[in-house]
């Protein structure tokens, strides 16, 4: 004789019979307008640069640059942020390049402006960190230590030139106190109130970032420990996000992704306005070596550590994987 009742009333696993019904009931979903494509363009080379540790991401020649924009564009990417490397010969104490009209980056705002007009989000990393030659993402004073105040006037000139050059969105990311109000001021002066602002609100100093110096060239002697949030705080994030509010950013961000995940969610409970996260450099390159290991499945680690990252909160997400995300996802 048949006993009814005696297993569960409620089965969720009906819900994951079939590919069709998972995707149906998918509560989270990824989608091309999600990401922003980071991007290197090297001074003086002819070809695009192979960085070692990051395979498959280049340092990219002017030419090569405007490709990628262009690809990015009709795989459905939302933006570009650059980073540009000067030639090390440009490099000095105060970050000269970055405030050249002829420099590299400001270069590369122009050429892609014009490669794709107003078809992707052109955005400019505003740091110094690039051109320095003491690999820091702001000024030294006498005794060596990064000058706050100081290096918010060379941001303020930063905004200013990559606004002429092209840039939609600038993005401050060198985590000085008070840096998203004088970008916003000097914007504002020169009329450019058209332009947004980007903030780096919570980035913390993490050794996930190892991969990204190559890829920047950076001359970087010692650590960021000072201006960088360190990896055991969190309550600390959301008084940087009040002051980037307050100052007004337009969007703020997580940096990294996948380690402080907890804090993309707790910023995106606490805010209106979007949160983006930036998948880094040591987040890519660990997929990208253990896939090569064959330790684990490439293409599901990727949208698997996506997935995690706009489940957290992320309305946007910055990934070297943008494009080939996108355009699978078309």
């Amino acid at each position: 004789m048949t006993t009814y009742g005696s297993f569960p009333g409620s089965r969720p696993r009906r819900l994951r019979t079939t590919p069709v019904m998972r995707r149906m009931v998918a509560e989270t979903r990824l989608h091309p307008a999600d990401f922003i494509l980071p991007a290197f363009v090297r001074e003086g080379v002819a070809e695009p640069v192979p960085i070692a540790a990051m395979p498959g991401v280049v340092q990219h020649t002017r030419d090569s640059l405007k490709k990628a924009a262009a690809e990015a564009v009709a795989a459905g990417v939302s933006g570009i942020m650059l980073f540009g490397v000067p030639e090390e010969s440009k490099k000095d104490a105060v970050g000269t390049a970055g405030t050249d009209p002829d420099g590299i980056l400001q270069v590369a705002l122009r050429d892609v402006r014009a490669e794709v007009g107003d078809e992707l989000l052109v955005m400019s990393d505003l740091c110094l960190d690039e051109t320095t030659d003491h690999g820091h993402c702001g000024v030294l004073d006498d005794q060596g230590r990064v000058d706050n105040d100081a290096t918010l006037e060379r941001y303020a000139e930063m905004a200013q030139v990559q606004a002429d050059a092209g840039a939609h969105v600038v993005g401050p990311s060198g985590m000085m106190d008070g840096q998203i109000g004088v970008v916003r001021d000097a914007l504002d002066q020169i009329g450019r109130e058209d332009v947004a602002i980007l903030a780096y609100t919570v980035k913390y100093s993490s050794a996930f970032f190892g991969p990204f110096r190559e890829a920047v060239g950076s001359s970087l002697r010692g650590d960021r420990k000072t201006y960088q949030q360190d990896p055991a705080n969190a309550r600390e994030s959301l008084r940087e996000l009040a002051l980037d509010l307050e100052e007004g950013a337009d969007m703020v961000m997580v940096k990294p992704a996948g380690p402080y995940l907890d804090i993309v969610a707790r910023v995106a409970d606490a805010v209106h306005v979007p949160v983006v996260a930036y998948q880094i450099s040591g987040e890519y390159s660990m997929v990208e070596a253990a896939a090569e290991k064959g330790w684990i499945d490439r293409d599901q680690a990727i949208l698997e550590t996506l997935t995690g990252i706009k489940r957290a909160g992320a309305q946007n997400i910055l990934t070297y994987w943008a494009t080939e995300v996108a355009q699978k996802l078309r």
